[in-house]
């Protein structure tokens, strides 16, 4: 299982936005991680689960499958929580939607390495972190008791695929700091942070299809 989840006994420790504003001085950059951060209580996560797609997420959907190497892939709509939950089980290691996903994971945390030191990196992902969570979870448990979802597992699933999000995401923005030529809001974590923006779980590719909640 590749997406991140936090049961209650496994939580990042807590770190705030002031913590990461004191860490600025050695790393300006990481002013952006803190204001992202601080946005993503906005965000209407998992709001509009299993609705149809509009056009705007669909083209957002078609343009993250365009960036992560996939496209015309078809986008597949999961209707209800038991349809997300077996998607995001079958997802496995080999899966080369995965694949490509953490090799540009990879080559932006390697990129994001050049500019500031791994300890002062991995203290602002984790404000990130912390950020996404907490927010992700206060509405994923409103949403949980409108859908009459008794499955932990299936919310830590989903709550912990909107946390990776913001932290890929994250790697992205503290790469367009140094890098003009970087358009972090074009990138393919950008794109996928915007589909839970839209209120949805992109679940996955998984062959020909791109699985959403």
């Amino acid at each position: 299982m590749k997406l991140m989840h936090y049961p209650e006994d496994d939580t990042p420790p807590a770190i705030s936005p002031e913590d990461l504003e004191e860490l600025e001085r050695e790393a300006p950059q990481l002013s952006r991680l803190r204001r992202f951060s601080l946005s993503l209580d906005r965000i209407p996560w998992f709001t509009a689960l299993g609705e149809p797609m509009d056009p705007e997420a669909r083209t957002i959907a078609d343009h993250y499958l365009d960036a992560l190497g996939f496209p015309g892939s078809d986008i597949a709509i999961l209707v209800d929580w038991e349809d997300a939950a077996a998607a995001a089980e079958t997802l496995d290691w080999a899966n080369p939607a995965w694949e490509a996903e953490e090799l540009s994971r990879a080559d932006l945390t390697a990129r994001a390495l050049e500019q500031i030191s791994e300890d002062a990196l991995q203290l602002g992902l984790a404000v990130v972190a912390e950020k996404a969570g907490e927010a992700a979870k206060e509405t994923m448990e409103q949403e949980a008791a409108i859908w009459d979802v008794a499955d932990d597992a299936a919310r830590n699933l989903a709550v912990g695929g909107a946390v990776q999000a913001c932290h890929n995401a994250a790697l992205a923005l503290l790469v367009a700091a140094n890098d003009p030529e970087f358009d972090a809001e074009d990138h393919l974590f950008a794109r996928k942070l915007a589909l839970f923006e839209q209120g949805r779980w992109p679940v996955g590719v998984v062959g020909s299809s791109f699985n959403i909640f």
